[in-house]
């Protein structure tokens, strides 16, 4: 496929009259996507796609057309070059962007990952194995994911990466599920087997009498998916820069230097060791990591080229909404099967949902638990609890209410296929927090 690109781009990519310059961004996929109720195939579907964005610039004015391709060179080309007349056409018509800013160097990569990922018989086999006898319903995406950017200057990126993502619940009766998930570029069915007898004994679990807890503050154990809802909604306009610079960032609080997180809390935007490209539509390849916090304390943010534009400062990357694509939360030093035993008495959280923020300014969330959660005593999951809401500050849970992080981070992909798969990642470790309020 990239050389097909590459003979796209060369087509495409030339300084046509009335263009400074032209730009093309592709992204394709090639995916299996596997459905199954319980624990039996109820949908397998194979689908591939491609899509071509071409850009003209000249004089401040920018306008875009995307079409999808059909994986035949000439009549994609044909296609592209009719888009990219009409885009000329239009150009003198479009308002000047005075906030237009396009990379002055040419910088070209190329990323290959090559996975080992499952046939869909071998899929469907595994799960017929270490599933049997239980209610399973469960979503498999997998497969490769291109996205590719190229220029008239002669700039070319290239990244494609083999990824899948298995997520599934086994259901028991009423409201109680156990949602488990297993994501990476390697599958390996001893570790598929090893979260689904795990999901096992957590679904037995949920069999003993609920436990009904009194709102108030519980100190709790937040598993490294919980710790990254909790991420991604903080991803909600709390590291751009144009958020923090109209006083609308959910840690301004931090930027101002009115509070400070736990000095073991480290983010950034990891795009090394993410698996979202290192380039974004403009041209602009990102950084293998920008630190966002250290040590507690802020780090830096995400600037756009047009927020960079703006406010004079030089563009790192990011995407025009100024949210991470590759998050990551540095681990710490409690070992994971320690974890149950350090938090003693408290709160186990699974996962949560329904999360938004009930005070931007002050980064306080909101939100439900979900699935398995467990009261926990001396150390051992006791006996599951009825639904809780939680309201609390980010701020606070993972400032002075934080005790300890997992010395192990788990990759969370982005599980979004509307339209198309998505490369968004975050990396979590678990957390023990002390205090975290539920309120009904």
């Amino acid at each position: 496929m990239q050389q097909y690109f590459e003979r796209l781009a060369d087509a495409v990519c030339t300084l046509a009259e009335g263009a400074e310059r032209v730009t093309l961004s592709f992204s394709a996929e090639a995916t299996d996507f596997i459905r199954f109720n319980r624990a039996a195939v109820r949908q397998a579907t194979h689908v591939e796609q491609r899509y071509g964005s071409v850009s003209v610039i000249a004089d401040g004015r920018r306008a875009t057309g995307t079409l999808s391709l059909r994986g035949e060179l000439g009549l994609d080309i044909q296609a592209l070059l009719a888009e990219r007349a009409t885009l000329l056409a239009q150009l003198p018509h479009i308002p000047q962007d005075r906030y237009l800013l396009l990379p002055s160097a040419i910088a070209s990569s190329q990323r290959r990952t090559v996975g080992e990922l499952p046939a869909a018989g071998q899929l469907i086999d595994a799960v017929s194995r270490h599933a049997a006898g239980t209610d399973m319903v469960g979503f498999y995406a997998g497969g490769p994911v291109v996205r590719a950017y190229a220029d008239s200057r002669g700039q070319r990126n290239w990244h494609e990466v083999d990824s899948f993502l298995f997520e599934w619940s086994l259901y028991r009766s009423g409201d109680q599920a156990v949602k488990s998930s297993y994501a990476g570029s390697q599958w390996s069915e001893a570790q598929f087997a090893a979260r689904m007898a795990q999901a096992r004994a957590q679904c037995e679990l949920l069999g003993r009498a609920r436990k009904t807890l009194a709102p108030g503050d519980y100190r709790v154990y937040l598993s490294p998916v919980a710790v990254g809802e909790l991420l991604g909604t903080l991803s909600w306009g709390g590291f751009g820069l144009k958020a923090v610079n109209t006083g609308v960032s959910t840690l301004i609080q931090l930027h101002r230097g009115e509070a400070a997180l736990h000095k073991g809390v480290t983010l950034t935007e990891a795009t090394a060791g993410g698996i979202a490209p290192s380039f974004q539509d403009d041209g602009f390849v990102k950084p293998d990591a920008v630190p966002l916090v250290a040590a507690g304390r802020i780090a830096g943010t995400l600037a756009a080229p047009r927020s960079a534009m703006e406010y004079g400062v030089a563009a790192n990357g990011s995407g025009p909404e100024e949210s991470p694509e590759s998050l990551a939360m540095a681990a710490g030093t409690l070992p994971p099967a320690e974890a149950l035993k350090a938090l003693g008495t408290g709160v186990y959280v699974s996962n949560l949902h329904y999360l938004n923020y009930s005070d931007r300014q002050a980064c306080r969330m909101t939100g439900m638990t979900r699935f398995a959660c467990f009261w926990v005593e001396n150390g051992e999951l006791a006996a599951p609890i009825d639904v809780m809401r939680f309201d609390d500050s980010f701020i606070r849970m993972f400032g002075s209410g934080l005790v300890a992080l997992t010395d192990s981070v788990e990759l969370l992909p982005d599980n979004a296929t509307y339209g198309a798969r998505q490369l968004r990642s975050i990396s979590a470790p678990g957390a023990i927090v002390e205090g975290l309020r539920f309120t009904l």
